[in-house]
């Protein structure tokens, strides 16, 4: 397979040195373009009718000539579209078609006209090279290989996952559905700005390294600025900055930022993601539940004009109001265990629901949160807020009011959407009690001592920001790319990123982790 590619790789460029003697630049500066593929067909029987020149480039995906004429197709950003060359339209220019291999970009002019069978056809006057491919594409094989037709089977190695991740360009050439895939993330992207900017939201940015990472429980990439010759920290969550900017007096902001969590990968978590965070001042979890309901219904009417969207073959119904649990039920209902129950009852737990890999001498909250992923959460088919956490997982939310309770038992106002079974947002009341903070921060500390590496540091520089007075807030944490998973029908995380972290090509590296999550997309 090396040699003949090699072989093929070698013939182009042998063909490019054929046109520079031709005198044919295959690399020229610019190419004016009036129409793309799609707007010259919607508007075809109007510029078929005039015979307004058309402009039109785009990469070429099937060429049928034989002796002096015949039938090309082009693919450019909008689609594809026939092309109809002949000798005498081009003169000596038609010379270069046989100079042209699959997947070189071309500029072609002519008029749009339909042949004999109807079909929709630029008839082109003037052609240029504009990009010469000396790397072929993946194989394509073609049904019917009928001078008119543009279909395609794919087969071969265009097929296989993990090249297509890989070499992302070859991926969107060759399947037109992943473009659109990607055209829609644009779309969620735009939405979740509209619907945020109208409620008088403010989007701000935070720094990306920063000196202390927070604002969740994972795992940090760490990094050296050679210049300031200090560690820094790629963040994992933009929180304690968000909530510096409700301090200092901006009532409603939010990002939509990069988050980085030095952990395994699964067909959820990518170590680089994206999520939106939001934080409103004179709010609480209640305003967060009905912000995150709005946002998930008017994305879903915004991309397929109504509430229910289809994901791994199950209709999902996004009409508010979502179904509530407490954290409580959802334990007693699945788990058979109160949420109050000992390590060993936890433990207990696990043997019998056959979870598998428990460590006994992990923390509590590992435990629980072991139980809750393995146990409960395939459950939670929802749209359902799962609600009121226990204060040791949830060290940056406010207890619960009327009756949250005290040490092991207390409750704080937090809670995660679940859709079938995948969290999709985590929000807080958030704690804005310093003296309260600080001792919460201070048990996350004990917790790192004794071992937790996923425990949070104490921010100094935040409880400082919080002792200045921080109004009673609303934070939410939506992970975007999860979000954009529901709303295309995509089943891995890996489809909705352009370029998704991979291992490399040559198989594992001696260290990596296996597996594992990047915990929670806000908090």
């Amino acid at each position: 397979m090396g040699f003949m590619q090699d072989r093929l790789i070698q013939q182009r460029i042998e063909k490019l040195e054929r046109m520079r003697e031709q005198g044919i630049d295959p690399y020229p500066h610019t190419f004016a373009v009036t129409h793309t593929a799609a707007a010259a067909l919607a508007d075809f029987e109007e510029l078929a009718a005039s015979g307004e020149t058309v402009r039109l480039a785009g990469r070429l995906m099937a060429k049928r000539i034989q002796g002096k004429a015949g039938f090309a197709n082009i693919l450019d950003s909008s689609g594809s579209i026939q092309l109809y060359v002949r000798k005498d339209n081009l003169g000596d220019a038609f010379g270069v078609v046989k100079l042209l291999d699959l997947s070189d970009i071309i500029g072609v002019e002519g008029t749009l006209f339909r042949t004999r069978t109807g079909h929709q056809t630029l008839e082109v006057r003037r052609l240029e090279v504009l990009a010469k491919a000396i790397r072929p594409m993946p194989v394509v094989k073609r049904k019917g290989m009928g001078a008119e037709t543009d279909q395609a089977e794919v087969f071969d190695e265009v097929t296989d996952k993990e090249m297509r991740y890989r070499r992302r360009y070859v991926d969107l050439v060759i399947h037109p559905e992943v473009r659109e895939v990607f055209r829609r993330r644009a779309q969620v992207l735009a939405g979740l700005r509209r619907i945020l900017d109208e409620q008088g939201f403010l989007e701000v940015e935070t720094p990306a390294l920063q000196p202390l990472y927070g604002g969740a429980a994972a795992r940090p990439f760490v990094t050296h600025h050679n210049a300031l010759n200090r560690r820094l920290f790629l963040r994992i969550a933009d929180e304690l900055y968000l909530k510096r900017l409700i301090v200092g007096g901006f009532d409603r902001v939010y990002e939509i930022a990069k988050n980085f969590r030095n952990e395994g990968m699964d067909r959820t978590h990518n170590p680089e993601f994206t999520a939106l965070e939001c934080y409103q001042a004179y709010g609480d979890y209640e305003d967060m539940m009905r912000l995150t309901e709005e946002i998930f219904a008017g994305l879903a009417r915004a991309l397929t004009g109504g509430t229910r969207v289809r994901y791994a073959g199950e209709d999902v119904d996004l009409t508010p109001p979502f179904e509530r649990l407490t954290m409580d039920a959802a334990l007693q209902r699945y788990a058979g265990i109160d949420l109050d129950a000992s390590n060993a009852e936890i433990l207990a737990a696990c043997d019998r629901h056959g979870v598998e890999s428990v460590d006994e001498d992990e923390p509590r909250t590992r435990l629980l949160d072991m139980l809750l992923r393995e146990v409960v959460e395939p459950h939670l088919s929802g749209p359902v807020f799962l609600l009121d956490y226990p204060v040791e997982m949830s060290p940056l939310a406010k207890r619960k009011r009327g009756g949250g309770g005290e040490g092991r038992g207390a409750r704080v106002e937090r809670f995660e959407l679940f859709i079938r079974g995948t969290e999709f947002a985590n929000a807080f009341s958030e704690l804005n009690d310093p003296l309260e903070q600080r001792a919460r921060l201070e048990e996350q500390a004990a917790a790192r001592a004794a071992g937790d590496d996923e425990a949070h540091p104490v921010d100094e520089d935040f409880l400082r920001a919080v002792e200045h007075g921080m109004p009673p807030t609303g934070g939410l944490g939506i992970g975007v790319d999860r979000l954009v998973m529901l709303l295309t029908d995509q089943h891995s995380i890996r489809d909705v990123v352009l370029f998704p972290a991979m291992r490399p090509e040559g198989g594992e590296v001696e260290g990596e982790e296996p597996g594992g999550g990047q915990g929670d997309p806000c908090h």
